[in-house]
């Protein structure tokens, strides 16, 4: 599992940040990619990505600003003039289906794949066998989500040492025990799974927030991730500009983080009025109340082990 951040820019596209958008890499977990937002331009990162648009899965839009959603209609037909098969389900508010449908319709755009739309709405959930997904609006200047992915518990490692010393050579009766299923060998004793297998892992926890200000849904979505990653357009001294516009600066998203007890806190969705010298400024203001902070950058690449 990886976060793999394609556009960190507030707004409109820099020389050093495109607009919003965020993929979560799960290719040992089920071989694809979710995307979170799909702001213009965001195809064009990808090229220079290991991401291939023929795994992408699932489609997250936090809210219809153009910066968020301008890249879709784009990234969508690149997908199947590259031989994309598969489904795409898109999770959005209402009028992401509209938008989209609309683009294709004027432009005499078809796709050679289902696209399954589902509109979200405050206090949304998804589960399948491997994540649950909980939405809760945020407070922007338009509905604005945010998303907390928990990760399933994961069975415990398998003791294979200790088969190996009862003489027991890898196969499939490994994997039987890794499913929790007992075994019995050919002479009648029984293997209890639960007597090789260590305690189940805890799934990771993900809270991705889109634009908004500092609430306390977003303090309640983050509560205990491992990951948050936090909008922080505005440096504290540029907070009047964060209330103005509906968004929160770095020291804000730091207070959430700390207040939601994350492991580890990245800001993105920066602003392109600061240059690297300010970035670090911006940076130590962030840490000096969440030292676990990170700036996001595009191409970036954050393993979530």
């Amino acid at each position: 599992m990886e976060l793999y951040f394609l556009g960190t820019g507030a707004g409109l596209p820099s020389k050093r940040r495109n607009v919003s958008s965020l993929a979560l890499r799960l290719e040992s977990e089920r071989s694809s990619f979710w995307l979170f937002d799909c702001g213009e331009g965001t195809q064009q990162r990808m090229l220079n990505s290991p991401l291939s648009p023929q795994k992408l899965e699932k489609v997250f839009i936090s809210h219809l600003h153009g910066d968020h959603l301008y890249g879709l209609p784009g990234m969508m037909a690149s997908r199947g003039f590259q031989g994309g098969e598969s489904p795409v389900v898109i999770y959005g508010p209402h009028g992401v289906e509209d938008f989209l449908k609309t683009a294709f319709s004027v432009s005499h755009t078809y796709l050679p794949y289902h696209v399954q739309f589902v509109t979200i709405y405050d206090g949304w959930s998804f589960e399948d066998d491997q994540f649950q997904i909980h939405c809760r609006v945020l407070n922007h200047t338009i509905t604005s989500y945010g998303f907390r992915i928990e990760e399933k518990e994961k069975p415990g490692r398998l003791r294979a040492k200790q088969l190996q010393l009862l003489g027991i050579s890898p196969g499939p009766l490994y994997g039987d025990l890794k499913k929790g299923l007992d075994v019995r060998l050919p002479d009648g004793t029984i293997l209890r799974s639960k007597d090789y297998l260590d305690p189940p892992r805890p799934g990771r926890i993900i809270t991705l927030l889109g634009d908004t200000r500092p609430t306390e849904v977003s303090i309640d979505l983050a509560q205990q991730s491992d990951w948050l990653v936090h909008e922080g357009t505005y440096r504290h001294s540029d907070a009047h500009l964060a209330l103005t516009h509906g968004h929160s600066t770095n020291v804000e998203a730091a207070m959430i983080a700390k207040k939601a007890g994350s492991q580890c806190l990245i800001l993105t969705h920066l602003s392109a009025r600061y240059n690297e010298k300010e970035l670090h400024d911006y940076w130590q203001e962030a840490a000096a109340i969440f030292p676990n902070t990170l700036i996001a950058h595009d191409y970036m690449s954050i393993p979530l082990s």
